[in-house]
């Protein structure tokens, strides 16, 4: 290729090779070091054309090569590699050609026919850490990759590169070289702006003021959210460490976040006494610490001033708006606060009676002060659950849901979470780009609520988009890391798509956070591969769990169609009938049709489902245990109605 007739910024694959031992072997024999370098140059080039790649200059017996796509660069890696170590079968050892080579995506700077940036530096620093024979690649490299260069990737940890500012994790490309050691690893320090509020610790006489900490907790993270360049784990996750006699660096490096609040509640009768403080995790050293004396009326005044502290802390600039919204009472009225408290609490329980009683409590949070928004959410959210759960007709909860999401957001248009609960509802109306609307909208008022992006993930994956859906859940597994449901919502996404290696890597990771969810994901992973006494295992393990799911229902007809046994598989099927579970069944009882290889009653009950509404597009369109319904044309047409149904039709 021929030099570029512009210069300036580009995003460019840089790939920088060496040959291995080459300086030590110009100094014993030079005249063979000079004869290897021009056979190098001899098979090297070629290749490089092949790919596309333009040659930038040699240095010494090293190559900087541009290519316009990370592929095409790690395709061109390979098939040098593949080349030399064929050549070298018929070499002597003193003969044989040895490259390192290391890639890296990223910005370069043209200047004539030259390149420089980072990329370049980058590149440069990531080639020695490949084995000779070998190939290293960055992160960015790795992302870009992973689904179409047919190669296997292992991380080779976090990096610390020399005159490279920040560690970047490295991946080795598996079947080049032969890695004798590893570099030493350093985990890379999470950026101070994200952020964990740890439970609050209740210190109160009475332990029945155990849901006030915990409000306590749940305000400053929905506080802390709403200042947009920080980054908050939710609530979910950081529950999880209540009660934990672990160190907070060693929490902060579970959670992945460079800084830490934490502190105790003490509430006797009207009086509240807040201790608070702020940990870097990376230099584990406190950064600020203050405790607070109040009335209960003022509660709100210090869960404003604590926030402020920490963006101050954090070297945040609070725009105008923020301060605005960190300064907001929620109520006037500190019962109705404390009922809503109450109901939070109970609402996360997610049983029957627990959702009955939190309504309770939200309903006269909403009686008491007619003006608290949040309280109007939490019956939206109350009766929204009852109904998917089952408990509740829908015809009976859906005019409620919307006049109490209706009344929220006249009370305030900016809240975050009436977004997000209005885009589940519209989702379930069927009303995709009226959920999509609203959930970004929450994303805008609150970048660190999760659940959005959850609602983004579904909508993203039914328009066929798989890698921005990725991209979506990944950010809401992120801010919400040990919830059980984005854990297994990710390790499928990854199946799925193609990413096995992550996806069992991700599971590896989180089997013990969310054991019934990795279980299930792992059935159909198995089953698919045609392992039928490893899904077994599973989904015994997930039974045990969970004995009434229909998921696990569904798995255990799928494994008995697989042994022939049809019997056992009708069973499965009776099973689910039985539940009572409404239209929601139809989809299990046709996935057991599939399994069975019945593709008439499959369709016939996937129609049904999508009749009530109830159709599970992402599990249509992406399990591998329906691949061969994907293969009928009454797919497409299912898709097709499915996608009209809810606006997406093109």
């Amino acid at each position: 290729m021929g030099p570029l007739a512009d210069s300036g910024r580009r995003l460019a694959a840089i790939m920088f090779t060496d040959m291995a031992g080459f300086t030590s072997l110009g100094q014993r024999d030079e005249a063979l070091a000079v004869e290897l370098l021009e056979e190098q140059r001899g098979i090297v080039r070629p290749l490089l054309a092949n790919h596309n790649g333009r040659e930038v200059k040699t240095i010494g017996d090293a190559f900087l090569v541009e290519f316009q796509s990370s592929l095409e660069a790690v395709k061109c890696a390979v098939e040098i590699q593949s080349s030399l170590k064929k050549a070298n079968q018929v070499r002597p050892e003193s003969r044989r050609l040895l490259l390192r080579i290391g890639i890296h995506l990223g910005d370069v700077i043209h200047t004539g026919t030259d390149v420089a940036g980072d990329a370049v530096n980058v590149a440069s620093r990531i080639e020695p850490l490949a084995p000779p024979g070998g190939i290293c690649v960055s992160a960015q490299v790795q992302e870009s990759v992973s689904n179409k260069a047919g190669v296997a990737f292992e991380s080779m940890g976090v990096q610390e590169l020399k005159n490279v500012a920040k560690p970047m994790e490295v991946y080795w490309v598996q079947g080049y070289g032969v890695p004798t050691r590893r570099p030493v690893l350093r985990k890379a320090a999470q950026p101070a702006d994200r952020v964990a509020v740890l439970p609050f610790a209740n210190m109160s006489p009475d332990p029945n003021d155990e849901y006030f900490a915990d409000g306590m907790t749940e305000e400053l993270i929905n506080r802390l959210a709403q200042v947009k360049s920080l980054k908050v784990i939710a609530r979910t996750s950081v529950m999880s460490f209540k009660g934990e006699k672990k160190k907070a660096v060693d929490i902060a490096k579970e959670l992945d976040v460079g800084t830490l609040v934490e502190g105790s509640v003490r509430k006797a009768g009207n009086r509240v006494r807040v201790t608070v403080q702020l940990i870097s995790a990376g230099r584990e050293e406190h950064l600020w610490s203050s405790h607070y004396d109040k009335e209960l009326d003022n509660i709100f005044a210090v869960q404003s001033e604590i926030a402020e502290k920490v963006a101050g802390e954090l070297k945040v600039q609070l725009l105008e708006s923020e301060k605005k919204i960190l300064e907001k009472k929620p109520t006037e009225n500190t019962e109705a606060y404390n009922d809503f408290l109450r109901g939070r609490e109970l609402y996360r329980e997610m049983s029957e009676p627990s959702l009955r009683q939190a309504l309770a409590l939200f309903e006269k949070a909403a009686e008491l002060d007619p003006s608290f928004a949040r309280a109007h959410v939490g019956v939206a959210e109350c009766h929204q659950t009852l109904a998917e759960g089952g408990y509740e007709p829908v015809d009976v909860s859906l005019p409620i849901v919307k006049a109490s999401l209706r009344r929220a957001l006249e009370l305030d248009p900016d809240l975050p979470e009436a977004h997000s609960s209005l885009s589940i509802l519209r989702f379930n109306e069927d009303d995709n780009i009226g959920a999509e609307a609203e959930a970004r909208r929450a994303i805008e008022l609150n970048p660190s609520l999760p659940e959005p992006y959850w609602q983004l993930y579904e909508l993203a994956a039914t328009k066929g988009e798989p890698e921005e859906a990725i991209r979506l859940i990944e950010t809401a597994y992120r801010l919400d890391p040990i919830r059980p449901a984005f854990i297994g919502v990710l390790g499928d996404a990854y199946a799925w798509t193609g990413r096995e290696q992550e996806a069992l890597e991700h599971w590896r990771r989180n089997e013990q956070l969310a054991p019934a969810q990795v279980y299930m994901s792992e059935v159909v992973y198995y089953l698919s591969k045609g392992d039928i006494e490893r899904a077994r295992e599973f989904n015994a393990k997930a039974e045990k769990l969970r004995p009434t799911s229909s998921w696990v229902a569904w798995f255990a007809g799928a494994i008995a169609a697989k042994m022939g046994d049809r019997e056992k598989a009708l069973l499965a099927i009776r099973k689910i009938e039985d539940r009572r579970i409404g239209p929601i069944g139809f989809s299990f009882i046709g996935f057991v049709y599939h399994a069975l290889g019945d593709m008439d009653l499959y369709f016939e009950y996937m129609n049904k489902a999508l009749e009530a509404h109830e159709l599970i597009p992402t599990v249509v369109m992406y399990s591998p245990l329906l691949a061969k319904s994907r293969e009928d044309p009454r797919y497409h047409l299912l898709v097709e109605k499915f996608r009209k149904q809810v606006g997406l039709a093109k």
